[in-house]
């Protein structure tokens, strides 16, 4: 009898041992997901710091052509300016009107200081080399009984550490004469409300450098005023323009008075009687 062939199977304790299958996702511990879900926040967080680098750059690089742009055209509107500053000599009043018409200036003028202004006769504005500095606005007075100065300067200065400050010229006022001084004014007509709950006088902005970086006045005549100050000064009266409107319907309503009288007239022909 033939011997049994052996079987190639091997015994259980021979067979080698099987892997276990790699975790899936779905089997990750929830540490790994929390590992990895903060080291893909980290890795965003840097991405976004460095596309905001590249934007911060960009900016930096625009506000310099920019400021390049600026001063090469103050120099180009300079003679124009110059030769407004002049027309507007030929003007009586004109800066008065100007000041008293805008509707944020005209919160500082008492009576006393449209007083003043009438003897305002040019006014400039002179912005620094390095416009980020500051500027200059000078006022040219005519002889007056308020004070012995020609020309009163307020300058506006900003650091490279961005403090701001302001200097003036200190007016030499005659006797009596110190607006900046007295307890109260008599509010002007024009105006309609205050800056400050005390009333100032416009004068003050040459006594009082406490806040330069507050200071609206300034940027108001520099921003606002200087670069088109005839916009102000043909500002319309609308106490007149509300008149004149009045005035108008009344005309209107007798025109339609009349003509309703003239068309209910007829004679016995149909013919209307005038």
């Amino acid at each position: 009898m033939a011997p049994k062939c052996q079987s190639s199977l091997l015994p259980p304790q021979m067979k080698k041992p099987r892997l276990p299958p790699a975790p899936k996702l779905k089997e990750m511990s929830t540490s790994q997901h929390l590992l990895r879900g903060e080291e893909e926040h980290q890795e965003a967080i840097k991405h976004i710091d460095e596309v905001q680098n590249e934007i911060d750059r960009l900016n930096e690089q625009a506000s310099e052509e920019i400021l390049k742009v600026e001063q090469k055209y103050n120099k180009l509107h300079q003679p124009f300016f110059s030769e407004e500053v002049e027309l507007i000599a030929q003007i009586p009043n004109f800066w008065v009107t100007t000041f008293v018409n805008h509707p944020q200036v005209s919160t500082l003028l008492g009576e006393e200081d449209e007083e003043v202004l009438h003897y305002l006769t040019r006014v400039e504005v002179t912005e620094f080399e390095d416009i980020k500095s500051g500027y200059r606005i000078d006022f040219y007075f005519d002889e007056n009984p308020y004070f012995e100065n020609k020309v009163l300067s307020r300058e506006f200065h900003l650091s490279e550490s961005g403090d701001p400050s302001s200097k003036s010229t200190k007016i030499k006022w005659k006797s009596g004469k110190d607006l900046t001084k007295r307890s109260s004014q008599t509010q002007s007509k024009f105006s309609k409300k205050r800056w400050h709950a005390e009333p100032e006088s416009f004068f003050t902005q040459f006594t009082d450098h406490s806040d330069a970086g507050a200071d609206e006045l300034g940027e108001v005549i520099k921003d606002d005023i200087w670069p088109n100050p005839l916009q102000y000064y043909l500002v319309p009266d609308m106490d007149d323009e509300e008149g004149e409107g009045e005035e108008v319907d009344d005309d209107d309503e007798e025109e339609g008075g009349l003509k309703d009288i003239d068309e209910g007239v007829e004679d016995e022909g149909g013919q209307k009687r005038r």
